[in-house]
């Protein structure tokens, strides 16, 4: 069955940028730790190369934190960043901390991000465009209305009657 709203992603979108390349990258977490893998391997080869990072590899180090090394140090460079849920790895605490890198990136300029998440904490970045995929056509929503945050926000008034069935 065809999809009338396949495709029609970018004539929702406005992306403006000045004269010349854009940088960036894209990030998703299933992708990232062949990422890390590959990053040893020439690490071995050039040991400078892990220089980027703090001079640690990202596969010796938690899931949180090789992710946070990644995020701290690639968002430094400007450009458009694509993040494709960056929580999966991060306990709230770091998620927070995700929060405060983006906005120290952002606050400079010259760096953009789009995120797709499941995250009350990361949809709660100030001044962030929400967009709901939940529907066609796709619609800007406000915070509270995701329901990201109305299942967490039920959740914690009342646990029990979420436990209940269980």
């Amino acid at each position: 069955m065809h999809n009338p709203y396949e495709g029609q992603l970018d004539r929702s979108l406005r992306f403006d940028c000045g004269p010349g390349k854009v940088t960036g990258s894209f990030f998703a977490a299933e992708i990232f730790r062949h990422f890390a893998e590959a990053l040893d391997q020439w690490g071995r080869a050039d040991p400078g190369c892990l220089s980027y990072f703090g001079d640690r590899s990202l596969v010796t180090r938690s899931h949180g934190q090789s992710h946070m090394a990644f995020f701290e140090n690639r968002f430094m460079r400007d450009g458009l960043y694509l993040l494709d849920e960056p929580e999966n790895a991060l306990s709230p605490r770091r998620q927070l901390e995700l929060l405060r890198l983006i906005r120290g990136y952002t606050g400079k300029g010259g760096v953009q991000f789009i995120i797709a998440t499941h995250s009350p904490i990361l949809l709660a970045y100030p001044g962030a465009e929400i967009w709901s995929f939940d529907t066609a056509p796709i619609v800007r929503i406000g915070y509270e209305d995701t329901e990201y945050y109305r299942v967490y926000r039920d959740f914690l008034l009342d646990r029990e009657k979420y436990l209940a069935g269980l």
